[in-house]
């Protein structure tokens, strides 16, 4: 068959790619999309502002599925991500940062899964590397499949470096991504494709997310307490969902996730506090050896 009849038949994917100064990893990230086995693919790359050579480097292609453009000011990079998404024309959206890498037949073994015209959105298992370092492991064992929402809400499941998500999902949800979030957008989103859509996954591992000291999570510990507190809140006031034990799951990971905060900040007796309002379960049998920890 005609190599360019394939593609014209396959349906567009936007690879969405924010960056803010990601040039030391940048190069490996693109390439990783331009040998994809499935071809019919754009790349829109949103710059939000950067002070170092991601322009250059990302302008240095001369690929016209390569498309570059500079944010007018700096942003939350959930909102910096609806800018970008508004400038895709794909039928899918994909995501990959900067520091990440897909398998060269991701695209090809995810958007079959689309078939089935009830999924919105997919994501598949991914390997997780320490930047430095030659071992790897893997993100999980088994990802759950079709309608997820109680599962999300109990042990998330989804690397936003292998969603996607179908385009008419997402233009579904009442103002695509939430711009008040910088670090957990990414589960605020897939949260409420979940309550209307289901979701397909390949367990193989089809990705690499790079843990190095730039993480944005890694950096914003207080802002993923303050982004859960959101969620849970919100989601409280649903009662089709609050009455999910995933939710009650959810609150208690935010329990967990305050009172670490406060070890960090040396707040022990506040830590305890928190302790007390946690059931029994692992939750707070970490939090226990935290405080432990912290107290020897």
């Amino acid at each position: 068959m005609d190599p360019g009849r394939l593609v014209s038949e396959q349906p567009l994917v936007s690879v969405v790619m924010n960056c803010y100064n990601g040039e030391k990893y940048l190069r490996e990230a693109i390439a990783s999309v331009r040998v994809q086995t499935y071809q019919n693919w754009e790349i829109i790359f949103w710059d939000n502002q950067s002070t170092d050579d991601s322009a250059e480097i990302f302008r240095s292609y001369d690929d016209p599925r390569l498309k570059y453009f500079y944010a007018p000011t700096h942003s939350f990079l959930y909102e910096a991500r609806n800018y970008a998404i508004d400038k895709a024309s794909g039928k899918f959206i994909a995501f990959l940062d900067v520091d990440d890498w897909w398998r060269a037949d991701k695209l090809a073994l995810q958007i079959p899964l689309f078939s089935d015209p009830d999924v919105g959105f997919a994501c598949s298992n991914y390997w997780i590397i320490r930047e430095g370092r030659r071992r790897r492991r893997l993100f999980k064992r088994t990802l759950p499949s079709g309608w997820v929402l109680n599962d999300i809400l109990t042990d998330y499941p989804v690397g936003l470096l292998t969603l996607i998500v179908r385009r008419a999902a997402f233009d579904g949800l009442s103002g695509g991504c939430d711009p008040r979030f910088h670090v957990s957008g990414d589960m605020e989103l897939v949260i409420r494709l979940a309550m209307t859509w289901k979701m397909a996954v390949c367990q193989e591992p089809l990705a690499w997310y790079r843990i190095h000291s730039d993480n944005e999570g890694r950096k914003h510990q207080a802002r993923i307490v303050a982004e859960y507190r959101m969620m849970v809140e919100e989601l409280g006031t649903q009662p089709a969902v609050a009455q999910l034990s995933g939710y009650k799951q959810l609150a208690d990971e935010l329990t967990y996730l305050q009172a670490r905060l406060l070890i960090n900040e040396e707040k022990l007796s506040d830590a305890v506090h928190h302790l007390k309002d946690l059931p029994w379960g692992a939750y707070k049998l970490k939090l226990m050896l935290l405080i432990v920890r912290a107290y020897l």
